[in-house]
C-alpha cells in the first residue's frame, strides 16, 4: 500500500519585498542575524532599538538601514510587510507579535517558533535565483548544513545566467508556442550552449547561442527513456533517472511505482498509469506500446517508468522492438533491481568466494508446468536463484527444486517490500518456503533467495519461516477434522 506523502505545517513562498519595510525589533546578536539575512533583498530595513550593540549599528550604518533608537511602540510596525521579534526578551518579543498580529503584518519571533507565522529559512542566493531550506523551526542548524551542501552544488554563475533567461522570457512567448516548444527551448537554453557560456563569464556569446536557440526551427523530436524507478526506495533512484523525470513531459508508470517515486517528475508534466500489476493490468502491453509510440510521434519527451530494472522481468524488450520498429528514440536506464534490493535488506552476499560463483534471476511460474527450466541445473551446481513473484507458487517452487535434487536444508530468505521502511524479512530452509502460500497478510511484493550463499545473511531481524510453516499445518489438519 503506497505511503501517504507527509503533509507541510508550513507552505515555503516567495514574498516580494523590493521597496517594501520590514521591522526589525532588538539590538543584540539575534536582531542582526535576520538583519544580516533580509539584507540580502531589496526591502527597506527598520530596525527598532533604543540598545543596538556596535556590530549592529555598523550594519545599519554600511547598509543604509533605517534605525528607530527609541523604546520599541506598536506604531514602528505600521506600514511593514513583515516584522521580525528578535530582541531577546520574551516578554517584549510576544508584545511585538501580539501587535504584529492585530495589525495584520506576519510575523517571526527568534527561537520562539509558537510566536511565529512564518520561519525563516536557511538561504542560498544567486540572486535572482534563491533556495530556501526550512524545518518549521524543528532544526535550524540542520537547515544550515543542508544549505552548505547546496551552496557547493550550484554554479556561481547561476544568477547571471537565470538574470539573462529573464531578459528573453517576453520574446521566448512571443515567439514560441506555450507548452512541449517552449520548455524544450528553455530545457536546451540551461543545459546547453547559453549556459556553458555564461559558465566561462562569456555573456555576450551566451546571449548569442539564446537567439540562435530561439529562432532555430527544428521541430522537437520525441524521445522514450525506460527508466527503472528501483524497488521502491525513493533514494535508490539513480541520478539520471530523476534528471530525466525532471525534463519529462509525459511519464507512463506501473502500478508498482510509488507516487512519491512519481512525484518526483515535473509538477505539470501529464502522468499516466498503465497498470501492470498482478490481477490490475489497465493496458495490455500492445496497447502500452503504441501509447509510446504516439507520444514519441508528438515530439514528447516520456519516462516509461517500471519498477525495479526494465530489463529485468520489465517487458523492456518487447517496448524497445516496437520503438526501433517505429523509428522512435529511445534510451534505457538502469534501476536498482528488487533481488539486489532484497539482499542489501539482510546483508546477504549474492556470490560468495568458494560458495557460489554465480546467479539465476526468474519468476515462481518459470517452475510450472512439467518440464524443468535449464537454470535449475544451475541451482543444483551452488548457484544463488533470486525468485521474483513467487509467493503463491512458493510450494511448487520449492517441490520441483527438491525434486531436482536439491537438499531440502538449503537456505531460504524472503523479503516484502524490499527496500522500503515498512519491509519484513525471513529467513528458513527450501522446505520451509510453502508456508508463504498460506501467509495472507503478505500483501506487498515478495522476493525470495534461494542458496547456500543465503546462509551468510544476517537474520538477527528476520523472523523465521519455520514458525509458519508449522502454523499452517496446524490449520490444515483443523480445516481437515472439521470436514
Amino acid at each position: 500500500m503506497p505511503q501517504a506523502t507527509p503533509k507541510l505545517n508550513a507552505f515555503p513562498v516567495f514574498m516580494r519585498v523590493e521597496g517594501e519595510a520590514v521591522a526589525i525589533v532588538g539590538g543584540g546578536e539575534e536582531a542582526l542575524a535576520k538583519a544580516r539575512l533580509i539584507g540580502q533583498s531589496s526591502a527597506a530595513l527598520r530596525i527598532v532599538s533604543d540598545a543596538a550593540e556596535a556590530e549592529l549599528l555598523a550594519f545599519i550604518a554600511a547598509n543604509g538601514a533605517i534605525h528607530i533608537a527609541t523604546a520599541y511602540d506598536a506604531a514602528h510596525l505600521e506600514g511593514a510587510v513583515m516584522v521580525f521579534a528578535a530582541s531577546g526578551n520574551e516578554a517584549l518579543d510576544r508584545r511585538v507579535a501580539e501587535d504584529a498580529r492585530r495589525l495584520g503584518i506576519p510575523v517571526n519571533a527568534v527561537d520562539r517558533p509558537e510566536l511565529c507565522d512564518f520561519f525563516t529559512p536557511a538561504l542560498v542566493n544567486r540572486a535572482p535565483v534563491a533556495i530556501a531550506i526550512g524545518t518549521e523551526g524543528a532544526g535550524p542548524v540542520l537547515a544550515q548544513m543542508l544549505r552548505s551542501r547546496i551552496d557547493r552544488m550550484l554554479s556561481p554563475s547561476l544568477g547571471p545566467l537565470a538574470s539573462l533567461a529573464a531578459s528573453l522570457r517576453g520574446t521566448a512567448e512571443r515567439l514560441l508556442p506555450k507548452g512541449n516548444a517552449r520548455r524544450r527551448f528553455w530545457s536546451d537554453f540551461f543545459g546547453g550552449a547559453p549556459a556553458r557560456a555564461v559558465d566561462a563569464g562569456q555573456l555576450s556569446q551566451a546571449h548569442d547561442a539564446a537567439v540562435d536557440l530561439l529562432l532555430s526551427n527544428a521541430p522537437a523530436s520525441g524521445h522514450i527513456a525506460l527508466v527503472g524507478a528501483g524497488p521502491g526506495a525513493e533514494d535508490l533512484l539513480t541520478l539520471r533517472a530523476h534528471r530525466l523525470l525532471m525534463e519529462a513531459d509525459v511519464i507512463v508508470h506501473d502500478a508498482l511505482v510509488p507516487e512519491a517515486i512519481v512525484a518526483m517528475g515535473r509538477r505539470d508534466a501529464e502522468r499516466l498509469p498503465v497498470g501492470k500489476r498482478k490481477g490490475c493490468h489497465t493496458k495490455s502491453q500492445a496497447e502500452i506500446n503504441a501509447l509510446l509510440i504516439e507520444l514519441g510521434r508528438d515530439g514528447k519527451r516520456v519516462v516509461r517508468l517500471k519498477s525495479g530494472d526494465p530489463l529485468v522481468f520489465g517487458r523492456a524488450g518487447e517496448e524497445m522492438a516496437a520503438l526501433r520498429d517505429a523509428g522512435i528514440a529511445y534510451e534505457v536506464v538502469p534501476g536498482v533491481t528488487a533481488a539486489f534490493a532484497a539482499a542489501a535488506d539482510f546483508e546477504l552476499p549474492l556470490t560468495l568466494r568458494g560458495v557460489s560463483s554465480s546467479m539465476v534471476f526468474t519468476t515462481g511460474h518459470d517452475l510450472k508446468g512439467n518440464s524443468l527450466p535449464d537454470w535449475a541445473k544451475l541451482a543444483i551446481s551452488g548457484a544463488t536463484v533470486a525468485v521474483y513473484m513467487g509467493r503463491s507458487v512458493a510450494a511448487e517452487v520449492a517441490g520441483r527444486l527438491i525434486e531436482a535434487g536439491l537438499s531440502p536444508d538449503t537456505a531460504v530468505a524472503v523479503v516484502e517490500n524490499a527496500s522500503l521502511a515498512n519491509r519484513r524479512r525471513f529467513h528458513g530452509t527450501l522446505a520451509d518456503l510453502p508456508s508463504l502460500e498460506v501467509r495472507a497478510d503478505l500483501t506487498g511484493p515478495v522476493m525470495t533467495i534461494i542458496g547456500d550463499a543465503v546462509a551468510g545473511a544476517n537474520f538477527e531481524r528476520s523472523e523465521p519461516l519455520a514458525a509458519h510453516r508449522h502454523e499452517g499445518a496446524a490449520q490444515t489438519a483443523a480445516e481437515g477434522a472439521e470436514g
